[in-house]
């Protein structure tokens, strides 16, 4: 028997899937922050042995982290260094010179994750065009490391202006450094982004250095904890861009790793939404640390080359540190089911974004938690039921819960529920509010959607935030509780190579850009093809284009073909016609420029066909009836209870209903109905 194993690291939940043909076993473990493997390797004793599978048949392992994302917002990582080009060491801090919030005198900017003590520059300096101005002074390189021998240093980022067109003193310099310091992790501009824009690039270098040496560390430990328990399948590491990637390239470049969990829930939502013909959706993942929100528009996901990391600021863009990798575009907030309340100041309830994480837990947990959480809030709604939490392996106190909430609701003049009704259309509210916010940044808006609902929060709450945001449908996915790692398992495997050259369309140079591509296909097929042998590839081009004198580009699909005598009008043509569809307009007679160059190679994992319609059943007698406060209306109602297992495709359940299972709940609100499509997944329709 061949199996498939799928592991995702949460900040409270370690979600662990088993796969083996057309079954599926999944189970969640609490997390444990000091060892983080610790509880991976629990979960998937655990989950070998629900399924009398050996280690031996484990033929993959797919793992998706955010342990690099925490280590960048709680500033836990290595002890870092920068070596720049003389005279240029704070322009990390001077970042785009400019406010993202202007009329707050109190604004403070994000800090660096290097101090000024530790940047330091060396005399070099090569032009724009790749010539080489100054010589790298290789006695200063060798003076600044014994400077950093003194300070202890763990990591060092190397970023020199202009590196992206001559590489030449980075690679020099780093062979110092690596010679003078044993054992320091390295990072270089030239091979972690080598692009153009000098803040986003050492940013994303220094974030790279910062988390480098926890995180090779850490996969070094979990790739030999799992050869140990006998598993001899390779293990493959999810990234932020959608695709799936080999330890050694992980090690590497961890940066890449940012946003990997959610990634996977993009990708499984991505499947859904093509079961479902849905074509306009919202992906929607809850967990018990933050939700995200991803945007899907005909089946594909909102992609870009730049992400930021710890947004401090009202979710404002600006207020968070950069990091320029190929990213699946989502929004993401500190809201989950152990998001803490509280009331501030002014005597407001406000919701997260601290968590009480999987230590000491929400106060319902028992394990000493005090202070209030949204999944405190839901088990006093009666949402939840105390024995069946994360499959029943962690007991719900609703007593402990209610007295957590009581501090609340003296102040709030009303009784523990009240307060958690209030708690939970706070955390619904600030989340809808996410997503329009993350629609308009991208010119689009979520009316009319379909919300798609995975990780274990989110069915709890995807009918409230589907009515705030104007939506008719919901659907609630098999699995749905360990909805990322089930998209881990339907990932390709994939790797994106980027170059900056700029070029300008009336002196095109077909010759050297097709160079560039054959280079940057073979550096693509060395990270991909060991991990997907005699597996059939696909190749995506493009460009990033602008008009000559603007500031910005906009992304432009390529052929993927090498370009001939006929490009120029070729490349004019795609420019001028992806600008009027962004714009609305296309702008005649300007010159025209590229300025970076991308591939990128994945396996082909074609989408399932759209699932198909069935008769509608009767549903059985409910198991049971449960009080449940509605927060909307603030009506106490006897809600109906139904184990998912027992429903089969076509059965009808209408609303107050809660629809029960191992990884999570679905909550079905007077007005809306829930049905099981085809593919037994939930697909809840509000008929108000």
């Amino acid at each position: 028997m061949s199996a498939r194993l799928a592991v995702d690291i949460g900040g409270t939940f370690t979600d662990v899937v088993l796969e083996t043909g057309t079954t599926a076993h999944a189970t969640k473990i609490l997390t444990t922050p000091d060892a983080p493997e610790r509880a991976v390797l629990e979960g998937v004793r655990t989950i070998l042995a629900e399924a009398k599978c050996l280690p031996a048949d484990v033929t993959l392992v797919v793992h998706g982290t955010t342990l690099a994302t925490n280590a960048l917002i709680e500033r836990k990582g290595a002890r870092t260094a920068l070596v720049t080009t003389a005279g240029f060491r704070d322009s990390v801090e001077m970042a785009w010179e400019h406010r993202f919030e202007q009329y707050d005198i109190y604004m403070e900017r994000p800090e660096p994750l290097v101090s000024r003590d530790l940047r330091f520059g060396v005399p070099e300096r090569v032009a724009a065009d790749g010539a080489v101005l100054l010589a790298l002074d290789e006695k200063a390189v060798r003076a600044v490391a014994a400077d950093l021998r003194k300070e202890k240093v763990e990591a060092v980022a190397v970023c020199f202006l202009h590196s992206f067109t001559n590489e030449a003193h980075e690679r020099r310099t780093g062979a110092i450094l690596a010679e003078e310091l044993p054992g320091v992790a390295i990072s270089l501009s030239c091979e972690v982004c080598p692009e153009i824009r000098e803040y986003e690039r050492t940013s994303t270098t220094i974030a790279n250095a910062y988390v480098l040496p926890r995180m090779a560390g850490y996969l070094g430990q979990l790739e030999a904890d799992l050869k140990r328990e006998g598993i001899a399948g390779p293990l493959l590491l999810m990234m932020s861009s959608g695709g799936i990637t080999t330890v050694e390239t992980a090690r590497r470049y961890p940066v890449r790793l940012v946003e990997s969990g959610p990634a996977g829930g993009a990708i499984l939502a991505r499947t859904v939404a093509a079961e479902n013909d849905a074509r306009r959706a919202v992906a929607f993942d809850m967990g018990g640390t933050t939700a995200k929100l991803t945007l899907l528009d005909d089946l594909e996901l909102q992609r870009s080359r730049q992400f930021e990391v710890a947004r401090a600021y009202r979710f404002i863009q600006g207020s968070g540190l950069p990091v320029r990798i190929p990213v699946i575009e989502l929004v993401e907030i500190g809201a989950g089911g152990g998001s803490i309340a509280r009331l501030d100041a002014l005597g407001r309830l406000q919701v997260g974004p601290d968590s009480a994480g999987s230590v000491p837990g929400p106060a319902s947990y028992g394990r000493g938690g005090t202070e209030p959480t949204v999944t405190d809030a839901d088990t006093a709604l009666g949402r939840l039921d105390p024995k069946r939490f994360a499959g029943g392996a962690i007991p719900l106190h609703r007593d402990k819960a209610e007295a957590a909430l009581q501090s609340l609701a003296g102040p709030l003049k009303t009784d523990a529920q009240g307060a958690a009704a209030g708690v939970a259309e706070i955390v619904d509210e600030t989340m809808a509010s996410a997503a329009r916010v993350h629609a308009v940044e991208n010119g689009k808006d979520t009316a009319d959607r379909d919300l798609i609902a995975f990780g274990g929060a989110a069915p709890l709450h995807a009918a409230r935030l589907a009515r705030k945001l104007g939506m008719k449908r919901v659907i609630v996915p098999v699995g749905a509780g360990v909805g990322s790692a089930f998209g881990f398992l339907r990932a390709p495997i994939a790797y994106e190579v980027v170059r900056t050259r700029h070029v300008r369309l009336d002196m095109f140079d077909a010759k050297m850009l097709n160079e560039l591509f054959a280079a940057m296909r073979l550096e693509a097929e060395a990270v991909v093809q060991p991990a997907a042998p005699g597996e059939k590839l696909v190749e995506h081009r493009q460009a990033f284009m602008r008009y000559r004198g603007q500031g910005h580009e906009i992304a432009v699909p390529l052929p993927n073909e090498p370009f001939g005598a006929d490009a120029t009008r070729d490349l004019r043509r795609r420019f001028e016609a992806t600008y009027e569809t962004v714009f609305g307009r296309a702008i005649p007679k300007l010159e025209v420029e590229a300025l970076t160059w991308t591939l990128s190679l994945a396996t082909d994992r074609p989408l399932p066909a759209p699932a198909k319609a069935i008769a509608v059943l009767a549903a059985p007698a409910p198991a049971g009836h449960r009080e449940v406060l509605d927060p909307a209306s603030g009506m106490r109602e006897q809600a109906a209870i139904h184990e998912r297992n027992a429903l089969k495709p076509g059965m009808v359940v209408d609303g107050p209903a809660l629809i029960v299972e191992d990884g999570t709940t679905t909550v079905v609100p007077r007005g809306f109905a829930a049905r099981l499509n085809s593919v037994s997944q939930i697909v809840l329709e509000d008929r108000a």
